[in-house]
């Protein structure tokens, strides 16, 4: 029997918590839907990802004026999939911020993926018909952009740690107060979306880099905030543990010939006792498992997900 499809049987309402994690840096968790940040500099705001929809993204704002009546001055996106930026036009922000790369995969394949995650998870487009188009960056950095928070407040360093996620994920990392929102690039209690990634390259280089700042917090994209330097390690530790076990079962079933289904049950059997528990992780795995055999056959970049692709992967390993 099929199950349903990727999160659309998902309906029921997360609760959302609002986590003032130091002065002036707050993050928004809800059971393991996408998580979202804001830091305060001397006069404005520096919001971190944007939801899916600018209704969501404003019941987020709402939440946040408890605490702040700042102007959002700019809005950081940690990459270029919908249920993270198709709600920046709620921020009014005067400067809207990524990675060359994302602006590039939003040209490339935006309205794609835009119909991909709507059918994949419709409960997190909270008033769809809001959504105006495309969320464009505005300003884009290929290695670091430094943003000055003012008076004491230190600096945000926003940083390229390489292909990941997605070709173009960046983190937000506050030195002075050693915490990094570190977007889908780590997640804590909750399992890994590997459907446009980079596996091999993620699981070392790119992971290495992120455990280099030594954050004593860390805000993944799904889940959990990791509090202290011992839960940011394990969160780092349970996110490569994840890619390293779908290289090894995915790359064993294709390295003897067997088909994608093989490979896809092997990978299920190994990580479902420990993350088959976790937000989305029946979801996810069926367009990681077929992502990362495209990588192992020699297609260096992702294959646009569409609708049509979606169903077909979905009823070829999840039936």
């Amino acid at each position: 029997m099929t199950k349903p499809f990727a999160s659309s049987a998902d309906l029921a309402t997360k609760e959302q918590t609002l986590e003032v994690l130091a002065d002036g840096v707050y993050a928004l968790t809800a059971e393991g839907d996408p998580n979202v940040g804001a830091i305060e500099g001397e006069d404005f705001l520096v919001c971190f990802e944007a939801l899916a929809t600018p209704v969501a993204a404003r019941e987020w704002l709402a939440r946040l004026r408890e605490h702040t009546d700042k102007p959002v001055k700019f809005l950081v996106l940690s990459h270029y999939h919908a249920v993270r930026v198709l709600g920046a036009s709620a921020f009014g922000a005067e400067v809207i911020v990524a990675h060359d790369k994302t602006r590039m995969l939003v040209a490339e394949r935006g309205e794609q993926d835009w119909a991909s995650e709507y059918a994949r998870m419709p409960r997190l487009f909270k008033d769809p018909d809001s959504i105006p188009g495309l969320t464009w960056p505005t300003l884009t950095f290929s290695d670091t952009l430094t943003i000055d928070l003012g008076g004491d407040r230190g600096d945000l360093v926003l940083k390229y740690q390489g292909r990941g996620h997605t070709e173009g994920d960046l983190v937000a990392w506050l030195p002075k107060q050693k915490i990094v929102f570190a977007g889908d690039l780590v997640e804590s209690q909750a399992a890994l979306y590997t459907g446009d990634a980079f596996h091999r390259e993620w699981a070392t280089t790119t992971l290495d880099r992120i455990a280099e700042l030594e954050a004593e917090t860390l805000i993944g994209g799904r889940g959990a905030v990791a509090r202290t330097a011992a839960e940011v390690e394990a969160a780092i530790a349970q996110t490569r543990n994840f890619l390293n076990v779908m290289i090894e079962r995915v790359g064993t079933v294709h390295a003897r010939g067997g088909t994608l289904k093989d490979a896809f049950e092997a990978t299920h059997e190994a990580l479902e006792p420990r993350y088959g528990r976790w937000p989305i992780f029946e979801h996810c795995l069926p367009f990681d498992v077929s992502r990362l055999w495209d990588e192992l056959d020699g297609v260096e970049r992702p294959r646009i997900w569409t609708t049509e692709r979606d169903q077909e992967v979905w009823k070829q390993l999840q039936s």
